[in-house]
């Protein structure tokens, strides 16, 4: 069974603007600090608003990096098979994938790459090559 997984690609740019959102909050604390120095309450507010955006970008990058870099990774680009990477919120919550009709036992074997298909597919799922009709 087909399903959709996330991409790396897009994963890795949410973590490069997650270091930037670092950086920005990195500038505008220092800013913020140096510019409003003695104002009382406002020289606390302003600062936080670059320490909430660190804090943010920090915990950003560790789940963009740790996705785009991960076997089992979250995403909604790439198409995979079950087999070659399981859907890691099914095994979290412990759902198993629900196959519909087809018996599970393989009939037949693909000639172009050996998995087991059955009578009546018409393309193999491993390799994804249209079946020889018997």
């Amino acid at each position: 069974m087909k399903s959709i997984k996330p991409g790396r690609g897009p994963s890795m740019m949410g973590g490069a603007g997650a270091v930037c959102s670092i950086v920005f909050g990195v500038f505008w604390t220092v800013l913020a600090a140096s510019m409003t120095g003695g104002m009382g309450i406002i020289g606390v507010i302003f600062p936080l608003f670059g320490v909430l955006f660190i804090i943010i970008g920090v915990m950003n990058a560790v789940y963009h990096f740790k996705n785009a870099t991960s076997e089992n990774r979250y995403s909604s680009f790439d198409i995979t098979d079950g087999d070659e990477e399981p859907d890691p919120l099914d095994e979290r919550f412990g759902k198993t994938s629900i196959q519909s009709g087809a018996s599970e036992t393989p009939t037949h074997f693909c000639p172009y790459c050996g998995a087991p298909v059955q009578q009546d597919f018409a393309f193999c799922r491993k390799c994804g090559r249209e079946l020889p009709k018997e």
